[in-house]
């Protein structure tokens, strides 16, 4: 029978090599199981030389792959069926790399196990893995795998993703036609200024009538925009990278983040977003037995928006001396007093988890209604701009032509 040399992970974490003499490898795989060794490399003895310096050069030649949202969703979604059905995650991403049709799903799998196989951390592996794992990402992924909910954290995360997706599919999809009649007024803008209107003052000089003065108006402003539109395109640019440079500074960054939650609209939905997110998660983090202080801590780390970061290390500088948790949040004036109110309840009674878990309800509610009318009222806004634009020009070209028109009869 052949030999298989290999390269495993104990039960202490160690790294241990060595060698069996079995019929295949499948065997090999066994009878490593069967001594509670992880395998990282099993091949034929001498075959390939050092196989963990192949194994990692096989995977820095791979390197890293970036998915699209509808892929991490996939894999997220696909990874926590896995592991509610009781599969161990070295297993459940096997599984995702021999069975997924998807080629970058697939590589993203396999890196991820080969990254497991060695001793790295889920959380840890995911950042070599695929840059479409962001911070939050990893950091809830920290948290369930402290806590034990690693499955529920998953949930947590494809429910977000999915919000955040179906967000951005409904308003762009409820965009298309206001910026469809957007771009077919300005079409009649330039055929207005550059085609009618010369036509049409040519006809008022002929008759002597002057031109109204809501046209003459609209022909200097399109002259100004004929003339100095380069000066314009530039002014626009210029903004738009010195914005790009001051928001990327620490103090850029934060009052961009705090200014975000405040525009109309959108600013509701981007906090309510958190409050969902950061009930959630403490009611997981809670209920699986994590220290209070300690899932402050990775909500707070794990926040990439540094306006709400600063007020949540200010609630853990808080708890963290002494100060329950429900006063910690009201100094920061930065939480709702109703959510307040529940944590505040939720210390007395000792059902921290349960207060969050119907807070993240309530959140989750009141996001899909401002979902619903941010797709509802952003559109309509739109509608009504273009309508008014196209007013105004037919109300110009009404009023020239009914201009001339009385000219050549009074003649």
């Amino acid at each position: 029978m052949p030999s298989f040399s290999y390269t495993a992970i104990d039960v202490a974490g160690k790294q241990v090599s060595g060698s069996l003499v079995v019929r295949n490898k499948t065997e090999a795989y066994r009878e490593l199981e069967a001594k509670t060794l992880t395998p990282v490399v099993v091949d034929l003895a001498g075959e390939n030389g050092d196989s963990k310096t192949k194994a990692k050069s096989s995977r820095s030649a791979t390197g890293p792959v970036k998915l699209k949202r509808p892929e991490l969703v996939l894999f997220t979604e696909e990874l926590a069926d896995l592991l509610d059905a009781g599969m161990q995650l070295e297993r459940a991403l096997k599984i995702l790399h021999d069975r997924q049709t998807n080629t970058s799903i697939m590589t993203v799998s396999g890196i991820l196990r080969d990254e497991i196989r060695e001793g790295t951390r889920f959380s840890k592996a995911l950042a070599k893995a695929s840059p479409s794992f962001d911070e939050l990402y990893r950091s809830l992924v920290a948290a369930g795998e402290a806590s034990g909910s690693l499955p529920d954290i998953l949930r947590r995360l494809v429910v977000n993703l999915k919000q955040l997706f179906d967000l951005q599919r409904r308003t762009m999809g409820a965009m298309i036609y206001p910026i469809t009649v957007l771009l077919a007024c300005v079409v009649l803008l330039f055929v207005f200024s550059t085609v009618l209107m010369p036509s049409l003052s040519e006809m008022m000089q002929k008759t002597g009538q002057d031109l109204p003065m809501i046209t003459d108006l609209l022909i200097k402003f399109t002259e100004f925009m004929g003339a100095w539109w380069w000066l314009i395109l530039s002014v626009i640019v210029g903004g738009f990278l010195i914005f790009r440079i001051y928001v990327s500074t620490g103090a850029g960054r934060e009052w961009w983040d705090g200014y975000k939650m405040r525009i109309p609209a959108f600013g509701p939905v981007i906090l309510g977003r958190f409050y969902a997110q950061f009930c959630h998660t403490m009611s997981n983090l809670i209920n699986n037995g994590v220290p209070l202080l300690n899932s402050l801590k990775l909500i707070t780390k794990g926040t990439p928006n540094l306006f709400i970061r600063n007020h949540l290390e200010s609630v853990v500088l808080e708890v963290g001396e002494g100060t329950s948790l429900a006063r910690a949040m009201d100094q920061t004036d930065s939480f709702p007093e109703a959510l307040v109110d529940r944590v505040a309840i939720g210390e007395q009674t000792g059902e921290l988890g349960k207060a969050f878990l119907k807070a993240a309800k309530k959140y989750d509610e009141d996001l899909d209604v401002r979902i619903s009318r941010l797709t509802t009222v952003v559109p309509t806004v739109m509608l009504i701009f273009v309508a008014m634009i196209v007013g105004v020009v037919a109300y110009c070209m009404i009023t020239t032509i009914f201009g001339s028109m009385a000219g050549i009869r009074g003649r």
